[in-house]
C-alpha cells in the first residue's frame, strides 16, 4: 500500500507543478494587419493554445490607426494579467501605439511596421522599391486600399495553398489609407521589450525595411524563411519567438 500512497503523492505533485506553471503563463494578444482579418491567425493560435497560453485575437476595423488602437486596447483591458502583444504587417503600427497599455509586457513584430514617434507606416514602406509581385493598389474614391487580386497569392502569401489564399482575399477587411499616413505619437518599443521577425521571402514589405526598422529600435531579431504571412506558413517558428518574449517577461517580473 505504501507504493500506492507514494504514487498518489507523485501524481498530486505533478498536478500541483502543472497548475503553477499554467498560472505563470502570460496572455498573448494577436493583432492582424491590412488585407487580412483575424482568421489568418488560426494555425498560430492552435500552436500557442496547445502550449497553455491564453490567446485572444483582435478584429481590427481597419478604419484608422486610432480605431485599430482602440479595438486593441479593449481586448487588452479584458486580459487578466501581463500580456505579449503581437502585430503583423500594419498591425505593427497598431501595437506600437497600443503597446503603452499597462498590461503589455512585451511586443512581437511579425513582418511588421515599427514606426517611431512622428513616423507613419507609409514612410517606411516607401524606403525601398516594391517587389514586382507586390499588389498594393492606390486608394479608391472612398479612400480604401485594396490588394490586386491577381497578385494576392504571389505577393502576399505565396507559401500557403491557393485555396487558403483565396479565402484570405475573400475575408479581408476594407483598409482605409489614412491609417497608413497617420504618424505614431508614443512608440511603445522605446519602453517595452521588443522582438521582431523578418520574413525573408516577403514581397509586401521588403525584408530590408523590416531589418532597418528593427535595427534602429534595438529589437531582438529572428529571420524566418517565409512570405509576408509567415505566421500562417511557419506557425511553430513564429510561436518560438512569441514564447521567448513571454518567458522574458516572466523573468522580468
Amino acid at each position: 500500500m505504501r507504493w500506492m500512497a507514494s504514487l498518489m503523492n507523485s501524481v498530486e505533485f505533478y498536478k500541483f507543478l502543472n497548475f503553477n506553471l499554467m498560472k505563470k503563463k502570460i496572455n498573448i494578444v494577436l493583432v492582424h494587419g491590412a488585407f487580412a482579418d483575424g482568421s489568418g491567425w488560426r494555425a498560430l493560435y492552435n500552436v500557442l493554445d496547445k502550449k497553455g497560453y491564453n490567446v485572444t485575437i483582435v478584429q481590427n476595423p481597419l478604419t484608422s490607426l486610432e480605431d485599430d488602437v482602440a479595438a486593441t486596447k479593449i481586448v487588452l483591458d479584458n486580459q487578466d494579467g501581463p500580456t505579449i502583444l503581437v502585430g503583423h504587417s500594419w498591425g505593427g503600427a497598431v501595437i506600437t501605439e497600443a503597446g503603452n497599455h499597462p498590461k503589455v509586457a512585451g511586443l512581437v513584430y511579425v513582418a511588421a511596421f515599427q514606426p517611431d514617434n512622428g513616423e507613419s507606416a507609409l514612410q517606411w514602406l516607401q524606403t525601398a522599391p516594391p517587389a514586382p509581385e507586390n499588389g498594393v493598389l492606390p486608394p479608391d474614391d472612398k479612400g480604401i486600399v485594396y490588394y490586386d487580386k491577381a497578385k494576392y497569392h504571389a505577393g502576399f502569401c505565396a507559401d500557403i495553398s491557393k485555396e487558403e489564399a483565396d479565402f484570405m482575399y475573400a475575408s479581408q477587411g476594407a483598409f482605409y489609407a489614412k491609417g497608413f499616413t497617420t504618424p505614431i505619437t508614443n512608440a511603445a518599443w522605446k519602453n517595452k521589450p521588443a522582438f521582431g521577425i523578418v520574413a525573408t521571402e516577403d514581397k509586401s514589405i521588403a525584408p530590408e525595411i523590416e531589418r532597418n526598422m528593427y535595427k534602429r529600435s534595438n529589437t531582438k531579431v529572428t529571420e524566418i524563411k517565409g512570405s509576408h504571412v509567415v505566421y500562417m506558413s511557419q506557425p511553430e517558428a513564429v510561436s518560438k519567438v512569441i514564447i521567448e518574449a513571454a518567458e522574458n517577461a516572466l523573468k522580468a517580473k
